[in-house]
């Protein structure tokens, strides 16, 4: 299923523990039946189909019936259909004895399975003949069972001895599987937190879920990923009948606290009792239409459903909404709006039911809005307000909201006023703050550092100039001037009693630990990293900026220490911290999961999470991520072969704002495409100039990173005394081992070859790990030494298990008696992709002739005679295609 295709059947995914206990009761001799019990649309229907299905395929004679209460009205009424012609009923023991002497055939050599649905509603006659049926070994029983459903004694009597499987909703796991093999591809994350908390993991709502967002285009796939728009999730017509019957099923009386937590997602206890009383309301929790939540001291309700809140909410006529947000506002009041909340609450409420609230009320309520992180509802609590109402506190939030939500050039219109507002230094700081990184995120860098001057020059307070110049410092060290940024950071206050401002402080040291990281001193970067995430932890109630996203550096700073798994443990914590609350600290640990994938070889994921990056960047409007992501996903994309999807993406890529964050890692889609094509010399040229880049602004990691990716494409020799004085200088196993590794390739020593490649392989780098044993492989089969050629084989092959569909120069090197030189490889990969010999030859500098000299050599080593045989022998390596 792609595009907006529906879809015919729902895939069973997520149910391998149920499939594997009917195998095993369905093969013992002892077993009549098999019930699968649950609520209603946990999948109990799709899973006994499947059942059927198997033992259908197992030689078992199949037939279904569907249990109603309209057929539970008439004796036998939902297996009429399965019945033997002529078989005479009016004596019932005669008659069912002659059902089973038919259905068993000729020596009793036919044997049935029957699927009932629902079996609770089956009718008692048509319950006892199976029960004889099932005695007499002529019929086993596959059946479905609403739990807490009432059945009569002769249903009863069919479950008894049942092996039963019990079915739960699903779990996010599960979700995701199912929609991965619904839909044909990867979900983002923030797509699967929405569609499992809107389905509660029922399988049902699910499918419902996913037909009407599919249906509505709200539900796409940009070609790599499928994520979901923003907004309210389109119900189908199936989905709202479902929901309104559940709700219509509840006592009349309680309709109006589902209509008002419909209108407020929750409600306290005592509120929900002023309008529903609290036997009605035990019975909505028994009903499972309502949760009950207990905090402390305080208890509230909310629909244990989105789902039902939307159907509620679709159906509240104007004026009845109108008369209940007001209501509740009311009683708020009443109670003397003692809670912090209690602002924000009837700010919303006024707002949503007249379209206009007092301004101080609204300025409170923005104020709680903006400390919730809901950028959203802070801007439009403050578009209520009329420009008479201005103030600066008004300005700087709704500034700083805006800014949030990617409306820059808005933002900085209502930042400068805050600034022309404020009354005193510290409003000017605040002001100057906020409007430098919403320039800053708007991709204005120098712009940004003009303000931060000019307010600097006007500011006299040593405190205030000490906040200004640590912001500008943060902002120097992600911008890619990370050992100026570092200097003005040196005496970053550790304790953060005796930093001058909470938030400038947090935000300096997401930015410390990211320098640190950047220039090699991984294990400083991963202490201030840690350090400061349990002090933003601490003081949470304080710090503007989520405390999660400082874990974000720490996950590159363990990553290019060699700690991958580590790295790869953070930020799946972090993806799961702000996933439920859109986080725009999630899209760059989305980033750097990217990264970490892509420095352990599995370029596979690597793709996938490049592709969410985007996807997420542009959804929370963090424009800055997205040349990296662009790129990441172009090198990924060619590095599988996907060479159409890596000129869409370097497209892309030039069509965003280019940064110097992990300086001259944004050439690795160019130079990944060139690599694919065969132009090995171009992907050592534009790799040159990328680590020149990294050097010249300090970013020690990102140099060793391309200076290896130069040793992987033919140029070892010529990066092997940087790398070594490079790796001196960083902290970790990971850069040393790279290092070896162009050392090992220079040398081409088998054993120096080997050797590396489990050293690689151990910090979790697959990749360059089965490019190390592949080399060590061709070196050892050149010697004629069968045994070592073997077993440096078998240890590519084990490391590329990690590392799906990937194809570099290195993994292609053909084993052969006479190896190709590797001019010959250089040539034989250009002809490969289809590259005439005129332009191989001005490519490489060289005459037709000599290309041409060449090109017959490799055709001699290898045994082939066209340049289509020529790609096959290159690309049928096994550790290729394993």
């Amino acid at each position: 299923m792609t595009g907006k295709a529906g879809f015919s059947r729902w895939p069973l995914v997520g149910r391998e523990g149920e499939l594997e206990a009917f195998r095993l009761a369905w093969h013992d001799r002892r077993c009549h039946s098999v019930v699968v019990v649950g609520p209603a649309g946990v999948g109990k229907s799709r899973l006994a189909e499947e059942l059927l299905s198997r033992a259908v395929g197992n030689g078992w004679k199949g037939a279904r019936a569907t249990a109603t209460a309209a057929a539970a009205q008439v004796p036998l009424g939902a297996i009429a259909h399965l019945l033997p012609t002529g078989v005479d009923l009016s004596d019932p023991v005669e008659g069912f004895a002659a059902v089973a002497r038919v259905l068993a055939g000729p020596q009793r050599a036919r044997r049935w399975v029957v699927l009932v649905d629902d079996l609770h509603l089956l009718d008692a006659a048509s319950a006892v003949l199976l029960r004889q049926l099932m005695d007499a070994g002529v019929v086993r029983l596959i059946a479905t069972v609403r739990c807490a459903e009432p059945a009569g004694d002769a249903v009863d009597a069919l479950t008894k001895a049942a092996h039963r499987i019990d079915l739960t909703a699903f779990d996010q796991g599960q979700v995701e599987g199912v929609l991965r093999a619904a839909l044909g591809g990867p979900v983002g994350r923030h797509t699967l937190h929405t569609l499992y908390t809107a389905s509660g993991g029922n399988a049902l709502y699910l499918q419902e879920l996913v037909r009407g967002a599919l249906e509505a285009g709200t539900l796409a796939n940009d070609g790599e990923i499928w994520e979901l728009a923003e907004g309210a999730l389109p119900a189908t017509p199936k989905l709202t009948e479902l929901i309104e019957a559940r709700l219509i099923a509840a006592d009349p009386t309680t309709r109006p606290v589902l209509e008002l937590l419909a209108l407020c997602n929750s409600v306290a206890l005592a509120d929900a009792q002023s309008v529903t009383p609290s036997s009605a309301l035990a019975e909505l929790e028994a009903q499972g239409l309502i949760k009950v939540i207990t905090d402390r001291h305080r208890t509230t309700l909310t629909l244990t459903h989105p789902l039902y809140g939307e159907t509620l909410r679709a159906t509240l006529p104007a004026l009845r909404r109108r008369r209940l947000l007001l209501d509740h506002a009311d009683r708020t009041r009443a109670y003397g709006a003692r809670r912090r909340e209690d602002a924000l609450h009837i700010a919303t409420r006024q707002l949503a039911a007249t379209g206009s609230a007092d301004p101080v009320l609204l300025l409170q309520a923005a104020a709680l809005a903006r400390h919730a992180h809901d950028f959203q509802q802070v801007t439009i609590l403050l578009d209520a307000l009329d420009k008479d109402n201005r103030t600066y506190n008004s300005c700087l939030l709704h500034g700083e909201a805006l800014g949030q939500l990617g409306q820059w050039e808005q933002a900085d219109i209502l930042l400068a006023e805050a600034e022309t507002r404020a009354s005193e230094e510290t409003e000017k700081v605040a002001a100057t703050l906020a409007r430098t990184w919403n320039l800053f995120w708007g991709g204005r860098f120098e712009n940004a550092m003009q303000v931060s001057d000019t307010v600097l020059a006007q500011v006299a307070s040593p405190r205030g100039r000490r906040v200004l110049t640590l912001n500008e410092a943060a902002m120097r060290t992600i911008s890619g001037q990370p050992v100026q940024g570092l200097a003005m950071l040196e005496d970053l206050e550790t304790d953060v009693e005796q930093a001058p401002d909470i938030d400038v402080w947090a935000v300096a040291m997401v930015s410390k630990t990211a320098g640190l990281a950047f220039i090699g001193r991984s294990d400083d970067a991963i202490s201030w990293g840690r350090n400061a995430h349990a002090t933003a932890q601490r003081e949470q109630q304080k710090i503007g900026p989520h405390p999660v996203n400082q874990l974000n550096p720490l996950i590159h700073g363990l990553a290019d220490a060699g700690r991958l798994a580590e790295a790869r443990a953070t930020a799946d914590h972090l993806i799961a911290e702000t996933v439920a609350v859109d986080a725009w600290p999630g899209v760059y640990a989305r980033l750097f999961r990217g990264r970490l994938e892509w420095l352990a070889g599995n370029v596979t994921e690597a793709r996938r999470w490049y592709a969410e990056t985007i996807a997420q960047a542009r959804i929370h409007y963090v424009p800055r991520v997205l040349s990296q992501a662009w790129a990441g996903l172009a090198a990924s994309a060619a590095v599988l072969g996907d060479l159409e999807a890596a000129e869409t993406a370097l497209a892309e890529m030039r069509t965003c704002i280019q940064v110097d964050h992990f300086a001259g890692e944004e050439y690795l889609g160019r130079v990944w495409l060139c690599a694919a094509r065969g132009h090995l010399t171009q992907a050592r040229d534009l790799l040159v100039e990328a680590a020149a880049k990294a050097h010249n602004t300090g970013h020690i990691t990102s140099e060793i990173l391309l200076l290896t990716d130069i040793a992987r494409l033919g140029g070892a020799k010529d990066v092997t005394d940087q790398l070594a004085k490079l790796a001196r200088s960083c902290d970790g196993a990971f850069a040393p081992a790279r290092a070896h590794f162009a050392a090992a390739l220079a040398t081409d020593d088998p054993d120096q070859l080997q050797k590396v490649s489990g050293e690689l392989r151990d910090i979790g780098a697959y990749l360059l790990a089965a490019e190390a044993a592949t080399a060590a492989a061709t070196a050892w089969h050149r010697t004629g030494n069968t045994r070592r050629t073997t077993a440096a084989a078998s240890q590519a092959h084990a490391c590329l298990a990690y590392c799906e569909g990937a194809r570099t120069p290195l993994l292609t090197t053909p084993q052969t008696t006479a190896p190709l030189t590797k001019r010959e490889r250089e040539i034989a990969l250009l002809a490969a992709a289809g590259t005439p010999s005129r332009i191989v030859a001005d490519t490489l500098h060289l005459s037709v002739r000599t290309v041409d000299n060449h090109l017959q050599h490799a055709y001699t080593k290898l045994g082939v005679t066209t340049r289509r045989e020529l790609s096959n022998a290159l690309r049928g390596s096994e550790h290729v295609q394993r």
